[in-house]
């Protein structure tokens, strides 16, 4: 999608809220972190669910499985409507409407109902789309892959977040209003329903679809394509091999990082005799990670992509991947924990670069099917979660499920060299991204002259005010 008024620095601005760009980079990344945290606000609670409704260890398995297999369908159709009714209906959509599954996980009695609610939670997953959607939208070739890293890592921070929280929110209940155990795991996931509700209701009005204005009035304008033409664009992007690859490899990163959000805090309890509030800090150190690394994974990508134009992004990717493999065998293998843990950060640090590495390539395979190439590859990691999960689920034990994990991404990691461009697309880009360089050192330039001009002239009147002598 070509738009102009795309901004062309991120931390230049990043604090200018009266940019339609930065405000909406920030209000899009705390959605999707508002979204994950209640996608896995049960998973901390889980050893409280798992006592009260007597689940077996394959019920929880499919458990695990149940809470991302939705979110791929959901992936799908959200990119799809992205690219139909624009990014801030999508979401204020799903935010108002995934909160009542959030809410009503509180009403479960029996593994059946349980798993019903924890399926329909993991619509809310669909965030992601929408916000890698929104930052595209709004931030030019030269900054997009650290402006779309950015923005997921720090909404899969809730991920990590909700790990340590959601057993604090749940002690506050029980100890602090006395509410039994089975009440207070139920009233915590109410509270987080509540708010991602009114986060919905806030990001109708804080954002808007495009730097240039909402997709109704650019449609009535005749600046964008109309909604009839959305289907065929979207299924020209299915025809493309190299989103199916990047669906793989997405696969291999995000859904090894969905896997680990939901099993984490039960691993490190079963298997290291941790409680539950600190097995919920131990587990957090992994989505922490994503404070800044799958920043990094988008800021090198972009690096990559300015020395070697495109194939530089997937080589980069390749990289990411490598590593987060060879050091998830690692992690498999640590028995104590003073081991585990530090093994468990380096893994996160790549899985969480490869993520923002994949979606510094995302922008540039489809134009104008963005929501569909966005969608369908984060459907990926959904998909790679769900099939993940099934390891769980079977006897086999955790750490076995590990590596056998670890060696599936090691060898997926030459998947990164399929994913190829055209020269005319390499040299397209190459001219794209210069552009949106001489524009930053434009911006830059006439800032510095303003600023030049205005000390001139209080140079001036000082000297105009002083009594001649």
């Amino acid at each position: 999608m070509e738009l102009q008024g795309k901004a062309t620095s991120l931390w230049r601005n990043f604090f200018n809220v009266k940019m339609v760009q930065i405000r909406t980079f920030h209000m899009t990344w705390f959605a999707f972190f508002s979204c994950f945290f209640a996608w896995f606000g049960i998973a901390p609670l889980m050893s409280v669910v798992r006592d009260e409704l007597q689940l077996t260890k394959d019920q929880i398995g499919w458990a695990i499985i149940g809470s991302v297999s939705m979110t791929i369908f959901a992936r799908l159709f959200i990119g799809w409507l992205c690219d139909r009714i624009g990014p801030r209906k999508s979401y204020t959509w799903l935010l108002l409407l995934g909160s009542f599954p959030v809410m009503g996980i509180g009403l479960a009695q029996s593994f059946e109902t349980f798993l019903l609610f924890r399926v329909l939670i993991g619509c809310i997953g669909a965030a992601f789309v929408i916000t890698q959607y929104h930052t595209t939208v709004m931030f030019a070739p030269n900054v997009v892959g650290q402006a779309n890293a950015t923005s997921a890592g720090w909404g899969n921070l809730g991920g990590g977040v909700t790990q340590f929280v959601m057993p604090l929110l749940f002690s506050v209940m029980v100890i602090g209003f006395g509410f039994s155990e089975a009440v207070g795991w139920r009233l915590s996931m109410v509270v987080v329903g509540v708010i991602i509700f009114l986060i919905g209701i806030a990001y109708y009005f804080v954002t808007q679809d495009a730097p240039e204005g909402n997709f109704d009035d650019l449609r009535a304008q005749g600046r964008m394509p109309e909604k009839k033409k959305v289907t065929g664009n979207y299924i020209q992007a299915l025809k493309d091999p190299r989103v199916w690859v990047l669906f793989v490899i997405y696969g291999c990163c995000f859904g090894i990082e969905l896997t680990v959000n939901n099993v984490a805090a039960l691993y490190f309890i079963d298997y290291y005799d941790l409680t539950l509030v600190t097995a919920g800090f131990v587990a957090a150190s992994f989505g922490l990670m994503n404070m800044f690394a799958r920043t990094l994974g988008g800021i090198f990508g972009d690096n990559f992509g300015a020395l070697w134009g495109l194939k530089g992004r997937s080589f980069w990717l390749f990289i990411c991947l490598l590593f987060e493999g060879c050091a998830l065998m690692v992690f498999s293998q640590m028995q104590v924990l003073f081991l585990a843990l530090p093994a468990l950060i380096v893994f996160s640090l790549f899985t969480q670069m490869a993520e923002g590495a994949t979606y510094s390539v995302v922008p540039f395979i489809n134009k104008k099917a963005l929501g569909a190439v966005a969608g369908v590859v984060g459907a990926g990691g959904n998909a790679g979660a769900v099939l993940a999960g099934f390891l769980f689920k079977n006897m086999i034990d955790w750490s076995e499920a590990f590596f056998i994990l670890g060696v599936v991404v090691a060898c997926a990691s030459v998947l990164a060299f399929f994913v190829r461009f055209s020269t005319r697309q390499e040299d397209e880009e190459r001219a794209n991204f210069a552009a949106a360089n001489i524009e930053t050192l434009r911006r830059r330039a006439d800032a510095a002259n303003a600023a030049l001009n205005e000390g001139l002239v209080a140079i001036e009147t000082r000297e105009r005010a002083q009594p001649a002598e």
